[in-house]
C-alpha cells in the first residue's frame, strides 16, 4: 500500500518551542506511516474587539490561504468544535477507510483563532471535534499530530497506551 499524504494545514506560526519539539518527535515517528507535511499560513492581524462583519473578513483571508493549500484530491477534515467526536479507535478505522476507497492524500485543516471560514467548511468532507473544550490552535497541531500516529498504530496492531 502506499504510504498516506497527509498535510496539516494551519493558521499562524508556531513559536512554543515544547510544542515544535513535541510535534517534531510525531512526525519522526509517523515516517514510516505516512508522509505528513504541516503548512502553516499567515493568520490576519486583527484588533481585540471585534464587530460580526469584521471577523467575517479575517476568517475570509484566512480562508483564502486555507484553500489555496488544498489540492482537488485532498479529503478534507476540518477541526470544529461541533464536529463529530471520534474514539482513537474509529478516528483509525476512519483513516484506513479513506486509504481502502483510493484517498490517499489527506488535509486536516486547523483555523485560527476566530475558527473556520465557511468556505473552508463546505470544501471539508469531515468536520472532527476533539470535545467542546476550546484549545489554543497551537496546542491542536500536538494533539492531532499525535492522534494521527496513534490511529496507524491501532491500524497495525502495535502496541499504544490507553
Amino acid at each position: 500500500m502506499n504510504l498516506l499524504k497527509i498535510k496539516i494545514i494551519t493558521v499562524g506560526k508556531l513559536k512554543e518551542k515544547y510544542l515544535v519539539q513535541g510535534i517534531n518527535e510525531y512526525l519522526k515517528r509517523l515516517q514510516s506511516y505516512a508522509k505528513v507535511e504541516i503548512i502553516e499560513v499567515a493568520d490576519e492581524k486583527a484588533p481585540e474587539n471585534l464587530s460580526e462583519a469584521e471577523m467575517l473578513q479575517v476568517k475570509g483571508k484566512e480562508g483564502e490561504r486555507i484553500l489555496a493549500k488544498i489540492s482537488d484530491q485532498d479529503h478534507v477534515f476540518v477541526l470544529a468544535i461541533n464536529g463529530k467526536q471520534y474514539s482513537s479507535e474509529e478516528f483509525s478505522k476512519e483513516i484506513e477507510q479513506l486509504g481502502i476507497d483510493g484517498k490517499s492524500q489527506l488535509a486536516f485543516v486547523i483555523g485560527g483563532s476566530l475558527g473556520l471560514s465557511d468556505e473552508v467548511m463546505k470544501r471539508s468532507q469531515k468536520q472532527m471535534s476533539f470535545g467542546k473544550l476550546t484549545y489554543p490552535h497551537q496546542l491542536m497541531r500536538l494533539v492531532l499530530v499525535e492522534q494521527i500516529y496513534r490511529g496507524f498504530r491501532i491500524m497495525r496492531g502495535e502496541p499504544y497506551h490507553k
